[in-house]
This record gives structure tokens, C-alpha cells and sequence, in this order.
């Protein structure tokens, strides 16, 4: 068994025991339910479409066929960005997506998702699950008879594609670009007009000129999106997204009508492709990285220190300004900001770098 096939069995075998009671008598439980998805991204999208056809085929095989959960490309029922309002009025009953492309309703929503200049995978996820931030996600989907579950996550992206190599920050004033999250409002302002656009979307966009640059995801699937065909420059780290976590979207009423069975399937199903996307993610980039620069000819670029402090600078602008006008996203902000304070006791007393790597 290789290590991906042994993984899959992983991610997939933590879920069968937590719903090893849905036994055949169990009349609730051998119901038959169908319910369609919406994602966000195509079934052939490294890790973010994967994950989700993994999540179905999960809910499939537990529930021996009862519970269909029929994956639907985006734009297929609803356009990628307006799932939440469709999830909402019952329209779809679920959708495989992020809460970063609900934050033209809630900004602060973007904490979901990732945070500039943040914590690795595990200290986010403690925060997102332990410390009180998906508690207040889940009173404001509540509000809008929507129910959520952390679905698959992965690391750091690249922060930007570029047509010609950024050796001054002024070169970015004014520039059309494609970005994400709270990363969007730093970028803001420092002069960037940003945008958010759906991943299909964007090579469209940059070939016509609409935008002149772009950020989306990790390199092996901005390779798909094939953004080194327009753009050569590709730059590090990734400092807006250092962990992206997204979620299973459901219509509330709907999710609690399922059976208790099925409720802990889909529960079991989307926290299991949480550590399998991550994993299959890292283990993959660096190849992706190789390609870029011998196959495609993209230059590979590090942000100057300097830059990245002028970045951070103004996220923490960012910070105060949001905060002082939207309450929910200075809940949110308080929330991280603090567990992120306590966590560092224990951060900063195991971190090392492992010399036998220089």
C-alpha cells in the first residue's frame, strides 16, 4: 500500500468507527436522503474539487448508498461566490466552499479562512476549534439557518503572479489584482485595486487584461489555472495565507432533519479530508515549485524583508480600522488575537530549526 493509498484508508477509516451504529436495523438510519452540492471548485481542482469528491464518495460508502450527496461543478445551480444565500433559502442543501467568499456580508468572516502573517495549521484549528472562533461562525450562520463544518484545509499558497519582477512596492500602486481574504484589504492599502474573483474566472480575467496580476492558490493548482502563461513572476511566502481552512455549507433545517447517523457521517467525513488535503497538499508542492521554474520558465521570487514588514504594517492598519467600525469582526479579531497570546507560551518553547537541513 503506498503512502497516499494508506492516507485515504486513514482519513476514511476514522469515520467508520463514529458511525459503526447506523446498523442496518436502524429504520432512521437506512432512509434514503439525496441532497446536491454546490462546490466552489471543479471536481479536477488539486485538493479544494478532490476533497470534495472524496467527501461524497465517504458519505456514500457509510451509509451503504442511503445518503446520495451529488457533487455539482460551479455555476452548475448557482455561481461559485453565492452559495451561502442558496444554502440559505434551501435552494441547494449544501455547498463545498470557504468563508472567504462570504465576506462581502460578514468581513470578519475571513478569520475562517485564514489571517494574514498566521499561525501553522494546528495552532489555527486549536483557535477555530477550542479557543471560540467557529463558535461565533456558528451563531451567525444560525442567523441564517446555516450550519457549517471545517472540510479540508491546506498550507501556505503563493502571494502573488506577476507580470513583470515587484523590486519596488510603488510598482504596485494602482494594479488590477485578483486576491483573497483579508490579504485583499493590507493590499488595499497600499494602492492595489483588488478583486475577488472565482478561480475559473481568473485566467479569463488576466488574459484580457481585466486584472494584471493575480494570487489564488498553491502552486500545483495555479500550474492547472495555468497563470504562468500570462504571468512569470511568481512570488513567496505566502504571507496572506499561511493556513487556509474551508467548509461543508448546509442548510441548517436540512442538516437537522438528517438522522443522527447521517449528521455524524457528514461530521466524520469532512473533519477526516481536513489532515488528508493538508498532507496530500505539502507532499506536493515542491515538485509543483520544480516544474514551474524548469518546465514553464517562471522565476521563483522571496519578498524582501522589508517589503513583508510594510505588508504586516498595514494589516495591522487593517486591524484597528475594521475593528472600529464592524463589531463582529472585532469579535472575531479579539478572539484570535488573545488565543494567539496564550497559545505562544507554549509556541515559542518548542520552536527550533533543525540544523542537519542548512
Amino acid at each position: 500500500m503506498n503512502s497516499a493509498t494508506m492516507l485515504k484508508s486513514v482519513a476514511i477509516g476514522t469515520v467508520v468507527g463514529a458511525v459503526a451504529f447506523a446498523a442496518a436495523g436502524d429504520a432512521m438510519a437506512q432512509k434514503r436522503v439525496k441532497w446536491k452540492m454546490q462546490s466552489a471548485w471543479s471536481t479536477q481542482v488539486p485538493y479544494a474539487g478532490e476533497s470534495g469528491v472524496r467527501f461524497v464518495e465517504a458519505i456514500n460508502k457509510m451509509s451503504g448508498g442511503n445518503f446520495a450527496i451529488k457533487f455539482f461543478d460551479p455555476g452548475a445551480l448557482v455561481p461559485a461566490l453565492e452559495t451561502f444565500d442558496a444554502a440559505s433559502k434551501g435552494a441547494i442543501e449544501s455547498a463545498w466552499t470557504t468563508p472567504g467568499y462570504h465576506a462581502g456580508r460578514y468581513p470578519g468572516l475571513s478569520f475562517m479562512t485564514t489571517v494574514p502573517f498566521g499561525p501553522s495549521l494546528t495552532e489555527f484549528l486549536s483557535w477555530k476549534w477550542f479557543g471560540g472562533g467557529n463558535d461565533i461562525r456558528d451563531r451567525v450562520y444560525a442567523g441564517h439557518d446555516l450550519k457549517a463544518f471545517d472540510a479540508f484545509s491546506h498550507g501556505p499558497e503563493t502571494s502573488g503572479w506577476f507580470k513583470e519582477p515587484i523590486t519596488n512596492l510603488d510598482q504596485l500602486k494602482g494594479l488590477k489584482m485578483r486576491f483573497f481574504g483579508l490579504g485583499a484589504k493590507v493590499l488595499t492599502k497600499i494602492g492595489v485595486s483588488t478583486q475577488l474573483l472565482a478561480g475559473a474566472d481568473i485566467y479569463p480575467a488576466l488574459e484580457r487584461g481585466v486584472i494584471d496580476a493575480t494570487e489564488y492558490s498553491m502552486p500545483e493548482n495555479d500550474i492547472k489555472y495555468g497563470f504562468y502563461q500570462i504571468a512569470k513572476n511568481n512570488y513567496f511566502p505566502g504571507w496572506h495565507q499561511q493556513s487556509s481552512v474551508s467548509e461543508f455549507l448546509m442548510n441548517k433545517t436540512k442538516f437537522e432533519a438528517l438522522s443522527e447517523p447521517y449528521q455524524e457521517m457528514i461530521r466524520q467525513a469532512a473533519f477526516a479530508q481536513v489532515i488528508y488535503t493538508h498532507a496530500d497538499a505539502d507532499s506536493q508542492q515542491f515538485v509543483a515549485m520544480k516544474a514551474l521554474q524548469d518546465e514553464h520558465g517562471v522565476t521563483i521570487h522571496r519578498w524582501p524583508d522589508e517589503h513583508l514588514a510594510v505588508f504586516e504594517k498595514a494589516w495591522r492598519e487593517v486591524i484597528e480600522e475594521e475593528s472600529a467600525k464592524d463589531e463582529l469582526f472585532k469579535e472575531f479579531a479579539d478572539s484570535y488575537f488573545a488565543f494567539r497570546q496564550a497559545f505562544k507560551l507554549w509556541g515559542d518553547a518548542q520552536s527550533m530549526k533543525p540544523t542537519y537541513l542548512d
